[in-house]
């Protein structure tokens, strides 16, 4: 326990010692929703390092505790959303059962569980079903649920990848001594071995084959018996009957002496899935690891000014308007405003920019984010659920769960398949049972065994996992399922022009006072309050001329034109020259990019000056070589919009647009084209929703208000290049993965109906196929 802390709880009357801060955390939570009684009627203590919470207290439904759930739920007036670790799941069937029994629950509005990372993303409505309630009927199809927290997964993962050792150790032992055993059965064939000597032989092998299909292939049978429990049919029932159906075969055979045995063969069968199922374990593990290590970038402690006093604190109950220190090397413990101090500051975790950034007094820092050699006083803004770094995890989570239109229909056919499977097994078992009975068996078992869908069902939840953990760590996050499936076919981009080609750092350049009478100064700083109500570029060339003691009443922006207001019973408003100025007026200024009005007459006119970003000729240059369309719509005035163009590649320019002129331009291209917009994420948000797909600069702002699909995290254009390329990549590689998963099945099945396959030949052509589904997808890491 740290220096200086004073862990303890009141608990009946007497102050309990707390050994760490969560244990401190959940007995506050207990005492605090009067739930003591939990400690009175306890029979014994409570484990330690257990699940998330504790097997007594989700008894108690205090799951759905609004306080505790404000550690892992995001909340909306409408819904409330969170992430899941599912434990039990062995392959993408599972994750499939999972969804479709789950979504038929009134008042769950979406599941989607991925099953490359074993996680569900869970939104729901809480006035019809409670948290508690949708962890039981997880647990009740088969399958364990907890909210998702990066230590207990790499607990879980540690303790799952121990259990698969363990069992693929005693069946490879096992194995190689009924290997050692059929040997021996095979020379004495021919060397006139005795009946008893046989026979004990066989006996020794089906002990020793016993527990590698007792508890080495459980894991087979729990799956099948899931699925069969709910009326489905996975791809671990045509695997489990196969092993049952070869066990007993040999079995029945060693019991009426008569007949060959096979345990040679089932342990090795058993022992090769084993194998293939630990492998890819391992693979999915490695394309999970990403975004499990993003929640272990948050501190577990934060320090805090209390009446003038420093407190240490969990990170998790920082509040807003809490004042944080951080000392050099510490980490962010959340999202806030610098309000005393500079620093450099490691962002690379969430942008992907490895320079450090300096911050300084009134700049915006992140959860996760390292501070430098400076100590900062920072002002929380966001509690930890709704901090940027959560937002970053919570989307990027629902963006690999999609599962694109081959995907859904891929996994139909898999169910449908392994129906078929059996089919043919069966009718495979009556027809060779006619003309080659001894062979009969096991051509049957190659057959259930050679053909399951497992490739079918990693093809995609595999590669768009593997897609978006490389897009994060290039800066780059997908808010919107549809992106990946659509970025392929952009051929048109439309870019605005502050703050996406222009870096959107503006300067009053110059400042004509059209009423001489009044105060330069004044003017600048009525101005600066209106622009206060504003997101847009513009308005931050405003900030250092704000006087606090002028207040704006009845503020309202206009999307696209400006803000009116009222001071001093005066109505004002500043905006483009086109919303508010004259016919005649607008000639003279057309060339500004703001004025101000006080009463509907001119009182200043504003010119600002921003500079092009240094990587929008890069992008410009690429997007023309791939004979792309590019245009730029905005709502500057035309000589701000020709300079860009002199110095752009830009095959058409629009200015003076209103968000409307905009949004017509768009529907205009899209006849022909498949549109992407890019923009500033804020002041463009109504354009964003006509285009295919819409792309937002910068990662200061709130992304889950962001309208954008995707938000270029490191403020940089030129990782629309990457964004581009890993897209294309990731669409051949899905459908790499498609065609080997049908070509495999196709080629496979007939030889495996005519015997041309053994089941040795089946075990390790499954595995493998799966193995290198994977190992594909996981490319896109490189």
């Amino acid at each position: 326990m740290p220096k200086g802390t004073d862990l303890s709880v009141n608990i009946e009357n007497n102050k309990q010692p707390m050994c760490c801060l969560g244990c401190h955390s959940v007995a506050t939570t207990i005492i605090d929703n009067n739930l003591s009684d939990y400690y009175r009627f306890r029979t014994e203590n409570a484990q330690k390092a257990q699940p998330l919470i504790p097997q007594q207290l989700k008894q108690n439904q205090l799951l759905d505790d609004d306080t505790l759930q404000d550690e892992f739920t995001y909340k909306t007036e409408t819904y409330r959303e969170t992430i899941l670790t599912i434990d039990g799941m062995s392959c993408a069937a599972c994750a499939w059962l999972i969804e479709m029994q789950l979504s038929k629950v009134s008042g769950i509005i979406s599941i989607n569980v991925n099953a490359t990372t074993q996680r569900a993303t869970v939104r729901w409505n809480n006035d019809q079903i409670k948290l508690s309630d949708i962890l039981f009927k997880i647990d009740k199809i088969g399958y364990q649920a907890l909210p998702f927290k990066a230590s207990q997964q790499e607990a879980s993962n540690q303790k799952l990848s121990k259990a698969f050792i363990k069992r693929l150790g005693i069946s490879g032992i096992l194995m190689m001594q009924i290997l050692m055993i059929a040997t021996g059965l095979y020379f004495g064939a021919f060397s006139d071995m005795s009946t008893i000597n046989r026979m004990y032989l066989r006996w020794v092998s089906l002990f020793l084959t016993m527990p590698i299909i007792t508890y080495g292939a459980f894991p087979f049978y729990i799956g099948a018996i899931k699925a069969l429990r709910v009326k489905r049919l996975s791809m671990d029932v045509p695997v489990s009957i196969a092993i049952i159906l070869a066990f007993s075969a040999s079995a029945w055979a060693t019991l009426s002496q008569q007949g060959e045995v096979y345990f040679e063969s089932v342990s090795m069968f058993t022992f090769l899935l084993l194998i293939g199922k630990f492998l890819e374990f391992r693979a999915r593990l490695r394309a999970a690891e990403t975004s499990a290590n993003l929640l272990k970038l948050m501190p577990m402690t934060a320090t805090i000014i209390c009446n003038q006093v420093e407190q240490l604190i969990a990170a998790k109950k920082l509040k807003k308007f809490d004042i944080v220190i951080v000392k050099p090397g510490e980490t962010i413990p959340a999202d806030g405003i610098i309000i005393s101090g500079k620093s450099q500051l490691n962002e690379s975790m969430l942008t992907g920019e490895q320079l450090p950034i300096n911050k300084t007094v009134g700049e915006s820092v992140f959860a996760g984010t390292i501070n430098g050699d400076g100590n900062l006083n920072i002002e929380v803004k966001q509690e930890n659920q709704h901090s940027f770094l959560s937002q970053l995890i919570r989307l990027s989570e629902s963006s690999q769960t999609h599962k694109p239109k081959l995907a859904q229909l891929s996994d139909k056919i898999a169910q449908y398949f392994v129906g078929i499977i059996l089919l043919t097994a069966i009718f495979t078992a009556l027809y060779w049972q006619q003309h080659l009975p001894e062979q009969a068996f096991w051509i049957t078992l190659s057959v259930l065994v050679a053909t399951c869908p497992c490739a079918l069902s990693l093809a995609t939840p595999t590669a768009l996992t593997c897609a978006t953990v490389k897009l994060n760590r290039e800066g780059i996050m997908v808010k919107s399922s549809h992106v990946m499936e659509t970025i392929p076919y952009i051929d048109c981009f439309a870019f605005d022009k502050t703050g996406t080609l222009t870096t959107g750092e503006f300067v009053i350049n110059k400042v004509v006072m059209v009423d001489v009478s009044q105060n330069k100064e004044h003017i600048l700083a009525i101005s600066a309050a209106l622009e206060s109500y504003s997101e847009h570029p513009l308005a931050k060339a405003f900030t250092t001329y704000r006087d606090f003691n002028i207040n704006i009443a009845n503020a309202v922006v206009e999307p696209g034109a400006g803000i009116c207001g009222e001071y001093q019973r005066f109505c004002y408003k500043i905006g483009k020259p086109s919303w508010l100025l004259s016919a005649e007026d607008l000639t003279q200024y057309s060339d500004a990019q703001c004025v101000l009005m006080e009463n509907q007459r001119l009182i200043a006119v504003f010119y600002l000056q921003d500079n092009i970003r240094d990587d929008a000729a890069t992008l410009l240059t690429y997007l023309n070589k791939q004979q792309i369309d590019t245009l730029m719509i905005s709502g500057d005035n035309q000589s701000g919009c020709d300079r860009v163009q002199s110095m752009l590649s830009l095959n058409a320019v629009h200015s003076g647009l209103s968000a409307q002129d905009k949004m017509t331009i768009i529907k205009n291209k899209q006849k022909n084209h498949t549109v992407a917009m890019l923009g500033d994420g804020v002041n463009d948000t109504p354009v964003f929703g006509t285009a295919h797909v819409s792309i937002a600069m910068g990662g200061g702002t709130d992304i889950a208000k962001n309208g954008a699909d995707v938000i270029l995290l490191n403020n940089k254009l030129s990782t629309v290049m990457t964004l581009r390329s890993i897209a294309q990549k990731t669409k051949k590689i899905i459908w790499q993965n498609y065609l080997w998963a049908f070509g495999y099945n196709a080629i496979i099945l007939p030889l495996a109906v005519s015997g041309h396959i053994t089941p040795y030949m089946a075990v390790i052509g499954m595995s493998a196929s799966s193995i290198l589904v994977i190992s594909n997808s996981l490319r896109l890491l490189k």
